[in-house]
């Protein structure tokens, strides 16, 4: 038997992070095959592996560093800290939600939650055009809207634009009900939502009315130039070749651009090209411009979500594999 000790500077630290019910330390105990105790001051970690011992306690001591800034420890924190054992990145936990971001009008502070996140949220602020590229949950949109309200609030720029292509899983803007606005509406949503957040309803209007906040479809973008602004160009992947590079030509003086978008969920018709999975090759390597690539570990809605795009990950590789099979057993039949 191993037993390790991990000590503790204050009481509240250990119910963080045992959480109701003992779940978080459950969670533990289970990946590891050990025991948490609590006994005083101090966490006590046995079990029959010395190694699985030694990772429970690297685990243990990432999640407390967390809890020590204030962090409330969920499941979600628990597995996502086992993760960044498993590929022996523990010790980078010290580098994510480094600092607030925006504070929402109840008071919320949003930080990045992930190291995929935390490298998102810098390339952002070091940048001048930033493409968050991965999954659904990442916070790839509320990320991005966090950080030009805060942009706003520190008066670097003078406007937020938020704008994404009307392009949704072959329905058609005719077909919605109501004049123009009221059609694009449901296609910025998210961004309504997001803005809500930070702002709040009245002054969101407030600042919609005094022209500070524009939430346009993107064709709306073509012929301006676009100074002292900061721009989030949502769900990119819908955007073809011409629209991307008519957007990324809108760029003027004092201005900031955040690209999102997920190629795995691209629905122009067949046969048309994204102008996300273009850009990412054109841009590549160009001064003042950062790709960002989120998966699954950066996933913050329900757990569920990140095993599901797990699951199709999974599945996009054997389909692929499959394919080059085929197409290997072709070549050596013809021979």
């Amino acid at each position: 038997m191993t037993e390790m000790t991990v000590s503790v500077e204050r009481v509240e630290q250990i119910i963080n992070l045992f959480g109701s019910f003992d779940e978080n330390v459950k969670l533990i105990e289970k990946e590891y095959g050990v025991r948490v105790t609590n006994r005083d001051a101090d966490l006590k970690i046995s079990g029959e592996d010395p190694e699985k011992v030694m990772q429970a306690r690297s685990a243990v001591n990432a999640l407390l560093s967390l809890a020590s800034r204030g962090e409330q420890i969920s499941s979600q924190n628990v597995n996502y800290v086992m993760s960044l054992v498993r590929d022996g990145q523990q010790g980078e936990i010290e580098k994510m939600g480094k600092g607030v971001i925006c504070v929402t009008v109840r008071g919320k502070q949003i930080k990045a939650k992930t190291l995929g996140q935390q490298k998102y949220v810098d390339a952002i602020n070091g940048n001048i055009v930033t493409l968050g590229v991965g999954p659904a949950g990442t916070g790839k949109t509320y990320l991005a809207v966090a950080c030009a309200v805060a942009a706003f609030r520190e008066k670097t720029v003078n406007k937020i634009i938020l704008t994404r292509p009307a392009v949704e899983a072959g329905e058609k803007l005719g077909f919605l009900p109501g004049d123009l606005q009221n059609k694009v509406d449901p296609y910025l949503r998210p961004l309504y939502d997001a803005l809500f957040d930070m702002f709040g309803p009245e002054a969101y209007h407030r600042y919609l009315e005094k022209g500070n906040i524009e939430v346009a479809p993107l064709a709306y973008m073509r012929g301006r130039t676009l100074d002292d602004a900061f721009i989030i160009l949502d769900e990119a992947q819908n955007t073809t070749p011409e629209q991307m590079k008519m957007f990324l030509t809108r760029i003027g003086f004092g201005s900031k651009a955040v690209i999102t978008g997920d190629i795995t969920q691209i629905d122009l018709p067949t046969g048309k090209t994204s102008g996300l999975k273009e850009a990412m090759n054109v841009l590549k390597g160009l001064e003042d411009v950062e790709i960002c690539m989120l998966d699954h570990r950066d996933v913050v809605r329900h757990e569920l979500v990140a095993r599901i795009i797990k699951a199709y990950e999974k599945h996009d590789r054997d389909k692929q594999a499959r394919l080059e099979r085929k197409r290997n057993f072709r070549v050596k039949s013809k021979d």
